[in-house]
């Protein structure tokens, strides 16, 4: 019966994802890479939660970072003599006000979907546009072998495209379901052959469970898990990580790890796990049926998984929406870089994941607003001692956009308790760790790629300005602006203009609306 439902899941979630979108095309956009290319005077926030330091010069030659060198004193003249030179035919960025950041890292990005009508190229420009240069995407729910395509086309930069790391879905390909241990890990041998970075778990009876994570671990393959409502009872996370899982998606599967006086969460007795309005509206008061924060055995789930440097990827964004419906509906970027289709995927829908509003109002948010205030207590003590929190966004579903809702973790990070400078290497050097390429991003340092983020505003002061429509304030001249946005992402020593990027989308949606004769106004609602 287990296998059933498992099965069903996937059935399920085939109908709005598992299904190829159009590829990139070629890259067009992006200037280089430079045999030198040198950012001056910028104000370096370096990842690793070091504070800023500014003025100073980065060069870069063609895809590495060579020199960082501090050139001067905050509003003091920098002498020439004291800056790197500009060699024949290099290129510099005049920075000067501005900041540099690590590329970001998004532990969640699912690559478009045909139920929500998001392509490639759609998705990957919102997400360079707000300085993601590199992506994990669990569930490769194009199919690995397009993914892969994708990854080394990106890898190539063939394609204005972030970095990519493949983690297909567990069973993803077989031509039947796995039922036994030595299925499961003959399936772990085959997706590692075909060059696969990790395995996506949704959940699996224990034994297969164990020997897919043990074969995993010796193949060097990372892994995730959304642990599945529908499997959880077999399976919380403090048993899979005990497994070897690396990382764990959502939460699901960690108040289960904290229950005291029960083992499964307390559905009503007419639950269906296919009705979403159920699902949502009953996952809302899961942490009130955990053990209390602080308490003994709070306490000892997470200093067990700590030990096992276990990651925790929240995904606060996704979400959101369930602790206030209108906030997340009424996002003001809907009107400019949401497509039509996408639109129309949000709304109320008894077969779209994730639209779960059949009658969703103050009595669900309150119970979610509780929900955030433990889940984020959890999170934030997980990182105060030590544990590994990354950031990823999870877009496509609930009213999240690509790019902009990345940027709204950021900001929900901030909520749990994070310092700026920790928001901001939860998404760099943490998610570098979790896909184990610290070693080449997620820091800017000497040696490592020329991945960065420049926004003209202070990010550590305000987190909006990192969003594509930037931050409203009020400025010297009494006049209502918008400050921020990112500037420049730069991506393996490539320079790519982010408000470029943000107007081919606008392009796309236009065009899409104008076919459709479409206006984002809630379609379908009855007065």
């Amino acid at each position: 019966m287990k296998h059933f439902y498992r099965q069903f899941f996937l059935l399920f979630l085939s109908n709005y994802l598992f299904a190829q979108t159009p590829e990139a095309p070629p890259r067009t956009e992006g200037e280089g890479q430079f045999n030198q290319l040198i950012i001056r005077g910028v104000t370096l926030i370096n990842g690793a939660g070091s504070p800023p330091i500014s003025p100073v010069d980065i060069v870069i030659r063609k895809n590495r970072i060579v020199a960082i060198k501090n050139v001067g004193y905050p509003n003091v003249p920098i002498k020439a003599e004291d800056r790197p030179k500009l060699e024949e035919g290099g290129k510099e960025i005049n920075a000067e006000g501005m900041y540099a950041l690590p590329g970001f890292v998004d532990m969640h990005g699912h690559i478009g979907g045909t139920g929500q009508g998001t392509n490639a190229e759609y998705v990957f420009k919102l997400w360079l546009a707000h300085g993601i240069t590199t992506i994990r995407e669990p569930s490769c729910g194009n199919g690995l072998d397009w993914t892969l395509k994708q990854r080394q086309q990106s890898a190539d930069n063939q394609i204005v495209a972030p970095r990519i790391k493949a983690y297909p879905f567990f069973g993803q390909g077989s031509k039947e379901p796995i039922t036994t241990p030595q299925m499961a890990r003959d399936w772990v041998k085959s997706i590692s052959v075909k060059g696969a970075d990790g395995i996506k778990f949704f959940g699996a009876r224990p034994d297969i469970m164990a020997a897919a994570l043990d074969e995993a671990k010796k193949l060097n393959l990372k892994s995730a898990c959304h642990h599945a409502q529908t499997d959880v009872a077999w399976l919380n996370v403090l048993q899979t990580a005990k497994m070897g899982l690396t990382s764990m998606e959502h939460w699901y599967g960690l108040p289960e790890a904290l229950f005291t006086n029960q083992t499964i969460q307390n559905y009503p007795a007419d639950y269906i796990y296919s009705n979403e309005q159920h699902r949502f509206e009953e996952a809302g008061k899961l942490w009130k049926q955990a053990a209390e924060p602080f308490s003994p055995h709070w306490n000892k789930v997470m200093d067990e998984l700590i030990r096992m440097d276990f990651t925790i990827d929240p995904t606060f964004n996704i979400y959101e929406a369930n602790r206030d419906l209108m906030r997340a509906r009424t996002a003001e970027w809907h009107q400019d870089y949401t497509l039509p289709s996408l639109w129309r995927f949000f709304q109320p829908s008894r077969i779209s994941h994730g639209s779960h509003w059949h009658d969703w109002g103050t009595e669900q948010e309150t119970n979610w607003k509780e929900n955030y205030r433990l889940w984020m207590t959890f999170v934030n003590e997980y990182k105060n001692r030590g544990g590994r929190v990354t950031t990823g966004s999870d877009s496509g579903f609930i009213f999240q956009l690509y790019g902009f809702a990345y940027i709204r973790e950021l900001e929900l990070l901030r909520e749990a308790g994070f310092h700026p400078l920790e928001v901001i290497r939860a998404a760099t050097l943490k998610g570098a760790e979790a896909v184990g390429m610290a070693d080449q991003i997620g820091t800017i340092e000497v040696g490592k790629l020329a991945d960065l983020v420049l926004v003209s505003e202070n990010p550590l002061a305000n987190l909006k300005v990192l969003y594509g429509t930037g931050a409203i304030k009020l400025n010297e001249k009494n006049e209502v602006v918008r400050a921020g946005g990112v500037r420049y992402t730069i991506k393996d020593g490539i320079i790519y203009d982010a408000p470029k990027l943000l107007a081919d989308v606008k392009k796309m949606v236009e065009e899409a609306k104008k076919k459709e004769n479409f206006k984002i106004l809630q379609p379908g609602v009855k007065d």
